[in-house]
């Protein structure tokens, strides 16, 4: 028997991937009850393979006894386009197919920060100049309350 391909969500997180895993179905019954991959092997080991613009690279063999899981890849380079693939093995069953790649963008904290800087600078700067113009207009420089006299005109 072929182990199917695992099911893989990916999203981003600030220089790392949360990498969701839930494990392919089988349709294997007992008592009528349709049996998971877990049931069957007891653990099951899984490799992760992420591509970059480096290249692709092979994560360590890692086991799991849990049908859906997650894992965190961290240290990653920020802003950088990321696609993973996902294997599935069992010790008594070697033959798999890995999932489709799922491609994904590392969020970057710098670029979070810079955002809520650049709104935080906006807002000073408009009220910087609302207390140049109010100064500005309670002097009588603009919209003068009084007119100048002929000789100062």
């Amino acid at each position: 028997a072929i182990l199917g391909p695992p099911e893989v969500n990916v999203t981003s997180c600030p220089n790392c991937l949360n990498v969701t895993i839930k494990l392919p179905a089988t349709h294997f019954r007992q008592n009528g009850k349709l049996q998971s991959l877990i049931d069957i092997y007891q653990e099951l080991d899984y490799d992760i393979t992420l591509k970059s613009q480096d290249g692709e690279h092979k994560r360590p063999r890692q086991r799991t006894t849990e049908e859906v899981f997650s894992v965190v890849i961290e240290e990653l380079y920020p802003s950088r386009n990321y696609c993973l693939s996902v294997g599935v093995t069992a010790s008594l069953n070697k033959n798999s197919v890995p999932s489709p790649w799922k491609c994904v963008t590392a969020d970057s904290e710098a670029q979070q920060g810079y955002h809520e800087a650049a709104v935080a600078g906006a807002v000073c700067v408009a009220l910087i100049i609302a207390a140049v113009l109010k100064c500005v207009h309670a002097a009588g420089f603009i919209f003068p309350k009084f007119s100048l006299p002929q000789t100062l005109v």
